[in-house]
């Protein structure tokens, strides 16, 4: 197709910067020595030293914190008192729960949950078997007419 105007490079051939100030601007990272961290070895070792802390290079070197180690780790598995009381009716229906002076009796860690958290709303009066629990599912549980009984439990 015809051009109707004339690109503005056109214009800008033998202006040197193109519009973009008196010295090297308009470039990508080579204006600043690098992108990010790059250099802080070579060229930009005065950065480190100023900036870091008591010349020692951190906080851009170096291993910082630590890992837990997997063997003292918890792997959480929550389940709230909501979900809770859903699960609960339908281990009624399937006659899977078991009964103790009108309420239900379950135990989280036989159902795969170790630790039991406040979502939710529960009309159910239960009895709750758990390794760990909010306050505020103990007392939804509770005020529902159950109980929360804590109980040891070895974790993973």
């Amino acid at each position: 197709m015809v051009r109707r105007f004339k690109r503005a490079v056109k214009y800008r051939r033998g202006s040197r910067t193109h519009g973009w100030g008196r010295v090297g601007q308009h470039r990508k990272s080579g204006g600043s020595g690098g992108k990010g961290m790059v250099g802080f070895h070579k060229h930009k070792w005065s950065l480190v030293m100023k900036y870091g802390e008591s010349g020692t290079g951190w906080p851009f070197y170096g291993k910082h914190g630590f890992k837990q180690p997997q063997a003292i780790s918890i792997e959480w598995r929550p389940i709230n008192v909501g979900t809770l009381a859903e699960v609960v009716r339908g281990l009624k229906r399937e006659g899977r729960v078991k009964e103790e002076g009108g309420r239900y009796v379950v135990n989280l860690v036989e159902l795969g949950f170790n630790k039991l958290l406040g979502g939710g709303d529960v009309d159910l009066p239960i009895v709750v078997y758990t390794p760990a629990a909010s306050r505020s599912a103990v007392e939804k549980i509770e005020k529902a007419g159950g109980e929360v009984r804590i109980v040891p439990a070895v974790h993973r």
